[in-house]
């Protein structure tokens, strides 16, 4: 009698039900330091790391990532890679911006006119009876 081969082999189910858990402990932290009063730029951090945890986390288990074999690693972590280079190269663009404590030129509405080059603005003629 042959025994059928397969490519895959025997594994346990992970506990589906605690890395939901995770994933809500997450999510409640995620919450709080949203709420809480870091800098810009502390907070924009944690909520990406905590972002890529959870993603690593859903990947790993819900994505079977964590059983299969290394090579489909490669086929997930080069967006990763891609998205972090591009995060990176952006960065500082986005902190300049960020750090600036003048208004925006289209915010300053009549830094640029005087009063006296204004034209004159009329009033409206009151209805007569």
């Amino acid at each position: 009698m042959a025994t059928e081969v397969s490519g895959h082999e025997a594994h346990a189910e992970p506990n589906y039900i605690a890395i939901f858990i995770y994933l809500a402990i997450l999510t409640g932290v995620e919450l709080l330091v949203y709420a809480m009063n870091f800098p810009t730029v502390l907070k924009i951090g944690l909520l990406v790391a905590l972002a890529i945890a959870k993603a690593t986390l859903v990947a790993m288990y819900f994505m079977h990532l964590a059983i299969e074999r290394k090579g489909l690693w490669v086929i997930a972590a080069t967006p990763m890679v891609l998205v972090a280079f591009c995060y990176l190269m952006l960065r500082p663009d986005l902190s300049s911006r960020a750090w600036t404590h003048q208004r925006h030129p289209e915010e300053q509405v009549g830094v640029h006119e005087s009063a006296e080059s204004a034209p004159p603005v009329s009033q409206p003629a009151a209805p007569q009876s």
